[in-house]
């Protein structure tokens, strides 16, 4: 049977990019006839550590560790027939031991963010003069296929590697699948009950909580147009408050993820018009639209493609825009219930597992044949 080792950062269910990359495809892959072995850096303990601020020198230590780590993967990279390379097999500047995976064996290398750019989490700011996100061409390079998220990304890596194939970020439908009894839908009376207050939701992790907050103030002049109707919740982080609006916060949770989602009457995905937006894969707006959540995008990268105006969802870039698409949602039940269903139906078609899954096992097909 064909094997696979998968390099990446962190255990299994753990990292959105690797579970919307990866993960989500390792039964199909192995029902296929691909045996498969993750092989990751931060432990769970470690993570405790390394994504919190100080502790310089348990950080220091497990850098250190993670090198010795991939030492082992590298003894014993002959053995498997391909070596996935997510993102980058290390957390330092190097580019050392993709080389090496590209002299053993054969190697794929997955990316859906603009990688090449810097962007450092804000609790490990002080270890940025340790990367070096130029290096990413030149593990692009020595890859024997490479798999990006959108055209975008893809468009950057032919320029080092005409082996590119784009395989967009995908959602699991069978798991992010609407419950609209979570959003106040009566199925007795099979409409939504008078009394709830309408959710705004945004979905991420704290290292991008700026882009939740370029929301703050059409979020202020929303609240202050539909007073003790609105409620604002972030998945994140639980701790997380702003100064200016009251939120309901909760921590992400795998096992609680889909339900929080839910509970979203709309979800909202801000995002700034730059080069590393540009690379952004629509992760966040497909898995409310998955969960058959009426959603609004900034129209950057590729949430244009995704996006068809007011049919599957909204695309919004001025004040004045998220306002005015917000209001239409708000006030509009059926409205939101719609948009909702056929942005359901647009991931299900475009953007699921199921949609992409034969064309990513022709890519490992291609590799061993």
């Amino acid at each position: 049977m064909p094997s696979i080792l998968f390099i990446a950062d962190h255990r299994l269910n753990r990292s959105p990019s690797q579970r919307y990359r990866f993960e989500q495809y390792l039964d199909f892959f192995k029902t296929n006839g691909f045996d498969w072995e993750l092989s990751e850096i931060i432990t769970k303990k470690d993570d405790a550590i390394f994504y919190h601020p100080g502790n310089y020198i348990k950080k220091a230590i497990i850098l250190l560790k993670s090198i010795f780590i991939r030492f082992n993967d590298l003894r014993r990279a002959k053995q498997f027939d391909i070596i996935f390379i997510q993102r980058e097999a290390l957390l330092l500047g190097s580019s050392f031991f993709e080389k090496q995976f590209y002299k053993r064996s054969k190697v794929i290398f997955d990316f859906d963010d603009s990688i090449w750019l810097l962007d450092t989490s804000p609790e490990n700011k002080k270890f940025e003069f340790l990367k070096n996100p130029a290096k990413t061409k030149i593990n692009i390079a020595h890859a024997h296929c490479v798999i990006a998220g959108n055209k975008y990304l893809a468009g950057y890596a032919k320029q080092f590697n005409p082996n590119t194939a784009i395989i967009p970020t995908t959602i699991d439908t069978d798991f992010h699948k609407p419950m609209p009894e979570l959003r106040g839908f009566d199925s007795s009376l099979m409409q939504m009950r008078d009394d709830k207050k309408i959710a705004i939701g945004w979905s991420g992790s704290i290292s991008t909580i700026k882009h939740f907050e370029s929301s703050i103030p059409f979020l202020k002049t929303l609240m202050a147009k539909y007073p003790g109707k609105l409620e604002i919740h972030v998945i994140g982080q639980a701790s997380y408050s702003h100064p200016e609006i009251k939120i309901v916060s909760k921590s992400w949770s795998a096992k609680t993820e889909v339900e929080d989602l839910n509970y979203f009457d709309i979800g909202i995905m801000t995002l700034p018009d730059d080069e590393w937006a540009q690379g952004k894969c629509g992760l966040k707006g497909l898995s409310y639209m998955a969960c058959g959540i009426a959603t609004v995008m900034s129209p950057v990268g590729v949430n244009k493609d995704i996006i068809q105006q007011g049919i599957n969802g909204f695309l919004a870039a001025t004040e004045s825009e998220w306002v005015d698409c917000m209001s239409q949602l708000i006030e509009n039940n059926d409205l939101r219930q719609q948009i909702g269903l056929t942005g359901r139906e647009t991931v299900v078609k475009n953007y699921s597992v199921n949609a992409h899954k034969d064309a990513y096992l022709e890519v490992l097909k291609s590799l061993i044949k």
